[in-house]
């Protein structure tokens, strides 16, 4: 018999994995595409956040293994990350690859204010899991409020500089390896 969080995160898992399938289908198709295909690397960096949380999320998952007793509502509210998650990934890659050229910039600026509230929905959702789940301190939720802040402001706004979104990317990018550099001993998976 199985355990009730292996009962809920079967659920989870399935919707992580069709996330990160819509990931490296997308990786796929631009490189088997690559001829009509202009590269734009801060969305290349989108991609490689977008599936590193993927990852990250499937990763601190196991952390809810001595919640208890599971709940309908409860198992609702920690499914909501992995939905935007997998919506985000979808966001990510242009429809049809098959006709024309793709240019990835103009892409991602047709795009970013959809990229950018689902992440602030998704540092929201981290912050209230952080806090109402799994019980972590006020300090906790400082990153994740920055990046909804920075995220919302700078689509609402609706600015559209190059430099400012390579300037995001590159934050976003280097904030993801510190935390993991900071928080190594914390992302450790014991029995």
């Amino acid at each position: 018999m199985i355990s009730a969080f292996e009962y809920v995160t079967v659920f989870i898992s399935i919707i992580l994995g069709l996330g990160v399938t819509q990931i490296l289908t997308g990786i796929a198709d631009l490189v088997h595409q690559n001829d009509r295909v202009k590269i734009y690397w801060p969305h290349l960096v989108w991609i490689f956040l977008a599936l590193v949380m993927h990852v990250q999320e499937w990763w601190v998952t196991f952390e809810l293994r001595s919640y208890g007793p599971w709940r309908l509502p409860t198992f609702l509210f920690v499914l909501l990350y992995p939905v935007v998650l997998f919506i985000l990934a979808r966001l990510l890659f242009p429809f049809g690859l098959s006709e024309g050229r793709v240019d990835l910039e103009k892409f991602y600026f047709e795009n970013y204010r959809r990229i950018f509230l689902f992440v602030a929905i998704l540092a929201l959702l981290s912050i209230l899991d952080n806090l109402l789940l799994r019980k972590y301190f006020v300090e906790d939720i400082i990153a994740p409020g920055i990046v909804m802040i920075l995220l919302s402001a700078t689509a609402m706004a609706r600015i559209s500089s190059p430099w400012l979104h390579k300037g995001v990317a590159i934050f976003l990018l280097l904030s993801m390896i510190i935390s993991i550099a900071i928080e190594w001993d914390r992302w450790l998976v014991t029995s």
